[in-house]
C-alpha cells in the first residue's frame, strides 16, 4: 500500500516536445470512475504496459490499462527514438555477476525488442518514421578497442550483425571530425517514439483492450486475493495486476521505490535542415550515439531536423536551460549547426537500477512488475512486455530467470542514492575527458 499525494503530470498534457507537436491523431480517453473489475489490469500506458497489454489482448485476455496522464506521456513518448540492441549492463558484466548461463540467456534476447517493434509496425501499420541501422562512435582509440571487444563478445554468442568502421568509413555515415571511428549495428534503427506508442495503443484497443487516461493511481493493494488499484475517481479490482509505471510510479508501491532512481535526460530538435544539409551531416540516415559514460545521441527526424540528446540529472530534476546544455555538444559534433535555430527542447525521466540490469518480479501471487531499463527501455520494455505476457499466460520459463537475478539497492538508500550517483558520474565523466 502507498500513496502519491501530488499529481506527477500537471494537467496531463504532453511535454512541449517535437514528438508531441508532430504526433499522429489520437483520441482522449476517459478517466477511470466508479468501481470496476477486469481480468488483468496494467498500470502505465508506456511501452512496458502497452507491450504487455497488446500481447495479452492478442491471446484473448480482457485487459485494462490505467494511465495517470496520456498514452506515452513519460519516457516512451520523450526518448531519443533509437532502437539500440542490448541492456545497459554488458554481456561481460552480466557473465561476471550472474554466471555464464544468465549471460547466454540474455544474449538470446538482446535483439528481440527491435524485432517486436518492427513486427508491431508492420502488423498494425503504425506510421512512425521507422529507419534502419544505428552507429556507436568512439572518440579515442581506447573507445575503439572497447567497441572491437564488444563486437567480438557478441559474435561469440552468435550475434554477428555488427561491423567496425575506421575513421574514413565512419565518415560515410557521420560527417564529423570528432571521432576515431565506430561500429554499425545493422539490426538497430530509429523511429518516432510517441507515434509508436500511440499506434500500439490503437492496436490494443482494436483488439478489445481499454485504456483509461488522466487516472493517477493513489493506492495499490497487492495483498488482497484480487489486487485493487485506486485512482482519484475510481477503482479497479483484477485477478492479475501488472505495474509498469517505471520512473513515474513514484511512492505508490513502497516495495518498489528503493529499487530504482529517476534520472532525467534531455533532447532538443533543430528547425528543419533541408534535405541537402541533413544529408551532408548523416548521409545514410542512421542514428548515432557515442560510448562515453555521459554520452551524446542524435539522429534525423522524418522532416530532417537534427534531434540531439544527452546529459543526465540524477533524481529526475529538469535542468534550467536545456538548449544551453546541449547546443555546445551538438556544435562539437557538427560545427555547421552552431547557430541553427532550436525549435523544441524537452526533458524526461528513465528509471536507473543500481546494477544497470532491468528488473522483473512479483509482489505476492498476483502482482507483476517490470522496470529499471536504465536508458535502454525502447527495446527492453518491448521484450519484457512479451515475457510478462508469457508468465501471465502460464509460461514462467523466461520470467523466472529475470525474477531470480539479484537486485541491489543504491548505497546509502534513497537518501544518498543521488549524491552517490553524482560522484560516480563525475568520476566516469573525468575518465571520458582524459580518454582512459
Amino acid at each position: 500500500m502507498g500513496a502519491q499525494l501530488k499529481p506527477y503530470a500537471g494537467d496531463g498534457s504532453h511535454t512541449t516536445s517535437y514528438y508531441a507537436a508532430s504526433a499522429n491523431p489520437s483520441p482522449e480517453r476517459p478517466p477511470l470512475t466508479g468501481a470496476n473489475e477486469i481480468d488483468i489490469c496494467i498500470v502505465g500506458a508506456g511501452y512496458s504496459g502497452l507491450s504487455t497489454g497488446l500481447h495479452l489482448a492478442e491471446k484473448g485476455y480482457k485487459v485494462a490499462i490505467i494511465e495517470g496522464a496520456r498514452v506515452g506521456w513519460g519516457a516512451s513518448g520523450r526518448n531519443g527514438g533509437q532502437i539500440v540492441n542490448g541492456l545497459n549492463a554488458s554481456l561481460q558484466t552480466i557473465k561476471k555477476r550472474y554466471g555464464q548461463d544468465t549471460a547466454t540467456f540474455v544474449a538470446g534476447l538482446v535483439q528481440e525488442g527491435g524485432e517486436i517493434i518492427r513486427e508491431r509496425i508492420k502488423t498494425y501499420d503504425i506510421q512512425c518514421d521507422l529507419k534502419e541501422k544505428n552507429i556507436f562512435t568512439g572518440l579515442t582509440m581506447s573507445h575503439m578497442k572497447e567497441l572491437e571487444e564488444r563486437k567480438e563478445l557478441w559474435k561469440s554468442y552468435g550475434i554477428d550483425n555488427q561491423e567496425m568502421l575506421d575513421k574514413n568509413q565512419l565518415r560515410e555515415h557521420v560527417k564529423s571530425d570528432l571521432y576515431e571511428g565506430g561500429m554499425i549495428d545493422h539490426t538497430g534503427g530509429h523511429m518516432h517514439p510517441l507515434n509508436l506508442a500511440l499506434g500500439e495503443a490503437a492496436a490494443f484497443e482494436k483488439l478489445g483492450g481499454t485504456i483509461y487516461e488522466m487516472s493517477m493511481v493513489t493506492g495499490v493493494d497487492t495483498e488482497a486475493v484480487k489486487p485493487v488499484v485506486t485512482t482519484e475517481k475510481g477503482s479497479m479490482t483484477c485477478k492479475t495486476l501488472v505495474l509498469c509505471g517505471n520512473a513515474y510510479l513514484g511512492h505508490v508501491v513502497s516495495t518498489l521505490t528503493s529499487r530504482v532512481m529517476p534520472v532525467s535526460t534531455q533532447v532538443m530538435a533543430t528547425e528543419p535542415l533541408g534535405k541537402d544539409l541533413a544529408h551532408s551531416l548523416l548521409p545514410t540516415d542512421a542514428c548515432v550515439e557515442d560510448i562515453r559514460y555521459i554520452l551524446d545521441y542524435y539522429r534525423l527526424s522524418g522532416d530532417k531536423r537534427m534531434l540531439f540528446g544527452g546529459g543526465t540529472v540524477y533524481g529526475g530534476a529538469d535542468p534550467s536551460d536545456i538548449k544551453a546544455k546541449l547546443q555546445p555538444n551538438m556544435a562539437k559534433v557538427f560545427p555547421q549547426l552552431k547557430n541553427t535555430k532550436i525549435d523544441y527542447a524537452w526533458s524526461g525521466n528513465f528509471a536507473l537500477s543500481f546494477s544497470r540490469v532491468p528488473q522483473m518480479g512479483r509482489i505476492g501471487e498476483n502482482t507483476y512488475f517490470a522496470h529499471g531499463y536504465s536508458g535502454h527501455g525502447v527495446t527492453g520494455s518491448h521484450t519484457f512486455g512479451r515475457i510478462l505476457s508469457e508468465a501471465i499466460d502460464g509460461d514462467l520459463t523466461r520470467f523466472d530467470v529475470f525474477e531470480n537475478v539479484p537486485w541491489y539497492p543504491f548505497p546509502g538508500g534513497r537518501m544518498f542514492r543521488v549524491p552517490y550517483s553524482v560522484v560516480g558520474s563525475w568520476w566516469y565523466g573525468l575518465r571520458d575527458k582524459l580518454g582512459v
